[in-house]
C-alpha cells in the first residue's frame, strides 16, 4: 500500500513538475519573442548621414534638434551628422557616401549646368531668404554698395560672388571697377576689420553679424536682397542624393518631416534649441549661439507656408541672371535641381 501511495505521489509530482516546467519555457519563449522584437525593431533603423556645410552653427540647429528629440528614431531612421570633407557636401552626397547634404544655391550652379552634372537634387530650404551682405566699420561710408569704391573687399575670387558685389554696387550708381579685390579667407571678421586690413567682408548676418554684436563691434551693414531681389536666392539648402530619393522615398519624405519638426521646435522654443546646439557643439560660444537662435525665429520659415519650401519663380530668377550674365559653363534651365516634392504637404 505504501509503495503504490509513493508511486502516486511520485506520478503527480512529476505531472506538475512537468507543468511548471512548460509554463516557465512559455515565458521564455515570450520573453525571448519580446526581446527579438526589440532587436529587430533596432535593426530596421535605416542609416543615414546628413553631410554639413561647416562646422555646427544655427543655419543646423534643426537637425540636432530632430536627432536629440528623438523625432529620427521615431520615424524609423538613424541620422548621422557629419562635418564635410575637403572637397566639400557636394562631392559627399554625390557619390552616396551620404544620403542629405548642405550646400548653396550658388555653389550648385555649375553643376546643375554641367553636362555631366552630380546626380544630386535641392530638396529644401534651411532657411527662406539670403542673409547675407556686407560688413564693414561703421562711419566708413559702406552702408550702402556705392561707398565700397575706393575701399578694399575680401574677396574669395569667386565668378558668382564678385559679379554680385560689382551688380549691387552698380545697382547704387557706384563704379564696380573702384573697388579693390583683396583674395583673403577671413575667418574672424571682427579682427580682419579692426586691423583694417580689409574695408569690407561678404557675411551672413545671422551668424558673423551676431557675432560682431557680441564683441561689442560697431559695424554697418547692407544685405544683398535689398539692393537687388534677384539675390534673395535660397543659401543654406539641403541636398540629397538622386538614387537614394529613387530608391527610397519613403525614407527620404521621413526624414525631411522630422527635419521639417526639428526647426519648427527651434522657431517655437529658441532657448532651448540653442541648448542642444551648444550641448552637440560646446566649442560654441554661448552668448554667440543663443542671440544667434533668436535671429534665426524669424528665418527658419519666414513669410513661407512651410519649412522647407523653395519657390520656383526665385529660385529661377537667380539661375536666369547666371545665365545672362554668362556665369556658368552650360546652360541653367528652368526648374533645374530643385524639388518640393518630398516635403510634407500642409
Amino acid at each position: 500500500m505504501k509503495k503504490k501511495l509513493t508511486a502516486l505521489l511520485l506520478t503527480i509530482l512529476l505531472v506538475f513538475g512537468l507543468t511548471a516546467c512548460g509554463g516557465s519555457s512559455d515565458s521564455k519563449k515570450e520573453e525571448t519573442k519580446g526581446s527579438d522584437k526589440k532587436e529587430i525593431t533596432s535593426e530596421e533603423l535605416t542609416d543615414i548621414t546628413v553631410v554639413l556645410d561647416w562646422t555646427p552653427n544655427t543655419n543646423h540647429t534643426g537637425l540636432y534638434v530632430a536627432q536629440k528629440n528623438g523625432y529620427y528614431k521615431e520615424a524609423g531612421l538613424n541620422v548621422e551628422i557629419v562635418q564635410p570633407p575637403d572637397d566639400g557636401a557636394e562631392a559627399l552626397v554625390g557619390s552616396g557616401k551620404a544620403q542629405f547634404g548642405v550646400s548653396f544655391q550658388d555653389t550648385l550652379a555649375a553643376t546643375f549646368a554641367s553636362d555631366d552634372p552630380l546626380p544630386i537634387t535641392t530638396v529644401a530650404a534651411l532657411l527662406q531668404h539670403n542673409t547675407s551682405g556686407i560688413i564693414s566699420r561703421k562711419g566708413d561710408g559702406i552702408d550702402r554698395p556705392k561707398g565700397m569704391e575706393g575701399k578694399k573687399y575680401a574677396t574669395w575670387d569667386l565668378d558668382i560672388e564678385k559679379a554680385i558685389i560689382k551688380d549691387v554696387v552698380a545697382e547704387d550708381g557706384g563704379d564696380p571697377e573702384k573697388i579693390e579685390m583683396i583674395p583673403s579667407t577671413v575667418t574672424d571678421e571682427v579682427s580682419a576689420l579692426k586691423s583694417k586690413s580689409v574695408d569690407a567682408i561678404w557675411i551672413y548676418e545671422g551668424w558673423a553679424g551676431i557675432a560682431a554684436q557680441v564683441a561689442d563691434f560697431d559695424y554697418d551693414y547692407f544685405a544683398f536682397k535689398d539692393i537687388n531681389d534677384t539675390f534673395d536666392y535660397y543659401t543654406p539648402v539641403l541636398i540629397s542624393n538622386n538614387d537614394f530619393l529613387k530608391d527610397h522615398p519613403d525614407e527620404a519624405k521621413a526624414f525631411l518631416a522630422t527635419t521639417a519638426k526639428g526647426y519648427e521646435y527651434a522657431v517655437e522654443n529658441p532657448d532651448e534649441a540653442a541648448k542642444i546646439l551648444l550641448k552637440e557643439a560646446p566649442e560654441l560660444d554661448e552668448e554667440l549661439v543663443k542671440k544667434s537662435q533668436e535671429y534665426m525665429v524669424d528665418q527658419y520659415i519666414a513669410d513661407a507656408d512651410q519649412w522647407g519650401y523653395i519657390d520656383a519663380k526665385r529660385w529661377n530668377k537667380f539661375y536666369n541672371w547666371l545665365n545672362e550674365k554668362n556665369l556658368v559653363d552650360g546652360t541653367l534651365k528652368e526648374n533645374v535641381g530643385f524639388t518640393n516634392d518630398y516635403l510634407e504637404t500642409k
